[in-house]
This record gives structure tokens, C-alpha cells and sequence, in this order.
């Protein structure tokens, strides 16, 4: 749809109503496959498997927490078909024309933080190669910079630079990208996991790994139980929904590229627990014929390759991993923060300029490497940041809505979605006190159970959810002042 006299400072043409629909079924299923088939995605799901303890018990946590992610994504998935506008533009309806770029901007940041996450994976997987070279294991083993060996900076400033090349024609290179990306690492992933079960001469879901191997390897993890028991199964599924957080709020800005409704869930059920269940089997076979081949239990597939006798086979697995990785990050972490950032200054940033911002930010964070901490320690935190937001959105779409937005209306200054000059306090009462219990006092005070922070982006969203959609109806029995 066309936008009629829309202000200036809410519009250009990266924000307006997609026009041009070409996004299918299996475009979609590819967001997917670009998004979890990562070194980080690997990472995460070999971890989980390791806490799971059994194949019966992985299979029951990672499929319920697949199913609850295709739910999710299916909410915010038919809005952005329907409405045809990226999540800053969506979250107008709620936290008002302006207001609306704080969820954006804690939206750009996390997702700033995971773009240097990714970036130092995929360069990660090129240092693992290249190290097998003597004279470049001494390079990396004795000049340092930046914290960091001075091979390592090299790699991530290589790869930081060639993902910038991926969004110089914007949203429809990045489906073409994306398209051939996950498919690759999908072979690339299956060759790893034949090639070791072949070499190891078993097939099997954990039984190789000793229960005081996967006591030792998860002790540290932030996950209450031990491998197998309740607690354990139960943050492991928590732990994996909590994964996609961000994805939550702005997988908007590629189902709005969608051909429609049918097209979009046909990919998301394909690309979400199908895919994913899949994916994270191959990683639990992989994790244990390493186990078995090796001696050790190793998480990182970079690891994993680099050991393989074969220089060509390492190679082609090194360079899978790193464009996969790359995969990614376009999706998730360039996508989002191009729009967010060209949401606070339209008519100075657009599409290309917010990514550039974004790639900028990941590389200033690169000497303090904030992701290097656990896994499951590094995807709550930044999850439960989010958690109030998603909650506020859903409910003002589905429940004070009811799927129906004037989508012209989050063009204007002075419209529907001004609220209190383009503020709406009733969504920051709710995001304020959402965000102190999903992430302030589970992180910074011991006054909340340990295991709150597990849960952290839940209780964000049902928390933030319920105080919005209670201060609304409240506000609606009282006509005389602005809700």
C-alpha cells in the first residue's frame, strides 16, 4: 500500500509498506536455516545436548521448545504479512510514532552484540585453519593486540569487512544470499557428523560420553540439575526459545516480505521444528563421535574440523562454517539494526547506512568481547532484555487490536499513535517494571532464585504483557485522558 503525506521524520523508503512480495515459502524456511545453522547455533545446541544426558530426553526439550518458537514466530510472523511493515514501524502501534524507537534501539544494540558474536565465530573457524601451519601457530601463539592474538584480529576484521559487501543491494541480495547459505551448511554439517561416525564406528546419541564427563563439562553452564534430571530438561528448552528472543521482535521485517499467510507458515513449520530438531540430532551425533574419535568433548565444530587429517576436507568445513556464520548475521543482525537505526532518523539513515552503524558498534566491542562467556549465560541476559518488549507488542496487536491496525496511521505525527506527543507511557510502565524482573534484579542482585535468570525473558513477557494490557483497559474506562 501507499502511505499518503507521510511525516518526514517517520518515513522513507526503506519503511514503508513492502510492495513487492517475493518471498515464498522456501525463503522463508531459509531465514531459518541462515539463522540457526551457525557455529553459535552449533555451539548452543551441542550444549544443550550435553544437558539433556540422554537422546529420548534431548529429543522431548528441544522439540517442545521448536514447537513453542514456531508458535511465537507465527504471532509476529502474520502481522508483518498483513501489515507489510518492519518491527520499528509495528512497534509504533504500542509504544507510540516516537517512543517507538527505544525498542528499536535495544534491538539494534543486542543485536550489535551478536553481530560481533557471530563475526568472531566465523573468524574463529578461519584461525582454527590456519594454525595448522607452524609458522602461523607461532604468529598466533606470540604477537597479541587488542587482547586478542593479531591472527585473530586479522581473521575478524576480514570477515567483519566481506559481510558489508552482502547488503550493498539491500533486503533482496540478502534472500538470494541467504537461500544458497543455508542449504551449504547443511551438507557441510552432514558431511562433518558422517565423516566422524565412520571414523569412530559407532552411531549414538551421548551413550560415549560418561555421566561425570557431562557432570564436569555442564557444571559451569547457569543451567540448575544435573544432565537429564527435570530442572535440566526444563532450562534446556527455556534456553533454546530464549535463543531466538530477538528474531521474536523482528522477524516482521522478512515476513512482510512474504507472498502471504500459507506461504509463511509452510516455511516456518519446515524451518522450525522440523529444521531445528534435525539440525540439533546432527549436532548430538557429531558431539559424540567426536567424543569417541577424540578423547574429549568438543562444542565448536571449528574444533572439530581442525583436527581432520584431510587439509581439503578442513578447508571446505572451515569455509562452510564461516559463510553460514555470515548467513546470519546478515539476517539477524544486520537486517534488524539497519531498519531500527533508519526508524530514529529517516531522513538521515537508510537501510545501507543503519547496517553500516551496526557493523561499526561490533567492531568497536571486539576488544571487550562481551559474548565470550557461557553460553547459556550469554543467550539469557541478552534474551530477557526483550522479553517485556514482545509481550507489550502481541498484547497490543492481538488482544487491544485485535489484528486490525490503521497502518497508514504509523506514518503520522499527529495521528492515532500519538499518544502523549508521540510517547505512550502506559507501554514504558509496562517495559520499566517487565525489564526489572526479566533482567536487572535476576543479573545484578541476589534478591530473586538463582534460577529466575533462566526463565528471565518469560517472565518479561507475561510480566510487561499483563501491566500493558491492564493500564489499557484500565485507561479505556476512562475516556477523558489519553491511553
Amino acid at each position: 500500500m501507499s502511505v499518503r503525506n507521510p511525516s518526514p521524520s517517520l518515513y522513507n523508503e526503506d519503511l514503508a509498506p513492502a510492495e513487492e512480495r517475493k518471498w515464498g515459502a522456501f525463503s522463508i524456511f531459509n531465514v531459518w536455516t541462515s539463522d540457526v545453522h551457525s557455529l553459535w547455533g552449533y555451539y548452543l545446541a551441542a550444549s544443550l545436548f550435553l544437558l539433556c544426558g540422554s537422546f529420548v530426553n534431548f529429543v522431548i526439550a528441544i522439540g517442545i521448545g521448536s514447537l513453542v518458537i514456531f508458535c511465537l514466530m507465527s504471532l509476529v510472523g502474520n502481522a508483518g504479512v498483513r501489515t507489510g511493515v518492519p518491527f520499528p514501524v509495528l512497534a509504533r502501534a504500542s509504544f507510540g510514532t516516537f517512543g517507538a524507537n527505544v525498542p528499536a534501539l535495544v534491538r539494534a544494540v543486542v543485536a550489535c552484540f551478536w553481530y560481533g558474536a557471530q563475526t568472531a565465530a566465523a573468524s574463529g573457524a578461519i584461525v582454527a585453519l590456519l594454525i595448522r601451519n607452524d609458522n602461523l601457530l607461532a604468529f598466533h601463539q606470540n604477537s597479541h593486540f587488542l587482547g586478542h592474538s593479531t591472527l585473530e584480529v586479522i581473521c575478524y576484521v576480514i570477515v567483519w569487512g566481506l559481510q558489508l559487501l552482502i547488503i550493498q543491494r539491500g533486503m533482496e541480495t540478502v534472500r538470494k544470499f541467504q537461500d544458497w547459505a543455508g542449504p551449504a551448511v547443511w551438507i557441510m554439517m552432514l558431511v562433518l557428523a558422517v565423516y566422524l561416525v565412520a571414523k569412530s564406528g559407532t552411531f549414538s546419541f551421548g551413550s560415549e560420553i560418561p555421566r561425570d564427563v557431562l557432570i564436569e563439562k555442564t557444571k559451569d553452564a547457569g543451567v540448575p540439575g544435573e544432565p537429564g534430571s527435570l530442572a535440566a530438561l526444563a532450562a534446556v528448552a527455556a534456553t533454546w526459545i530464549t535463543y531466538f528472543a530477538a528474531l521474536y521482535l523482528n522477524f516482521c521485517d522478512f515476513s512482510r516480505y512474504a507472498t502471504n499467510e500459507k506461504a509463511l507458515r509452510k516455511g516456518n513449520l519446515w524451518g522450525l521444528p522440523i529444521n531445528l530438531l534435525a539440525f540439533c540430532l546432527v549436532a548430538g551425533v557429531t558431539t559424540t563421535a567426536a567424543f569417541t574419535v577424540y578423547g574429549e568433548v568438543l562444542l565448536h565444530p571449528e574444533q572439530i574440523s581442525a583436527k581432520f587429517d584431510s587439509w581439503f576436507l578442513a578447508l571446505l568445513a572451515a569455509l562452510t562454517f564461516a559463510i553460514a556464520t555470515l548467513g546470519i548475521n546478515v539476517v539477524a543482525n544486520f537486517v534488524s539494526p539497519a531498519f531500527d537505526f533508519a526508524n530514529v532518523f529517516p531522513r538521515q539513515i537508510n537501510f545501507k547506512r543503519g547496517g553500516y552503524i551496526a557493523a561499526l558498534i561490533a567492531l568497536v566491542l571486539y576488544p571487550f568481547a562481551p559474548w565470550e562467556t557461557g553460553a547459556a549465560h550469554f543467550v539469557n541476559f541478552i534474551g530477557s532484555t526483550m522479553g517485556p518488549i514482545f509481550g507489550i507488542m502481541m498484547v497490543d496487536y492481538y488482544l487491544i487490536r485485535r489484528s486490525q491496525l490503521n497502518v497508514e496511521a504509523l506514518y503520522h505525527e499527529n495521528g492515532e499513535f500519538r499518544f502523549q506527543s508521540g510517547w505512550h507511557g502506559n507501554a514504558f510502565i509496562a517495559f520499566a517494571v517487565g525489564v526489572l524482573f526479566s533482567s536487572i534484579l535476576p543479573t545484578f542482585t541476589t534478591i530473586l532464585p538463582d534460577w529466575w535468570g533462566t526463565y528471565g525473558w518469560f517472565f518479561g513477557v507475561a510480566i510487561g504483557g499483563a501491566i500493558y494490557f491492564v493500564l489499557r483497559m484500565g485507561a479505556r474506562r476512562k475516556p477523558a485522558f489519553a491511553s
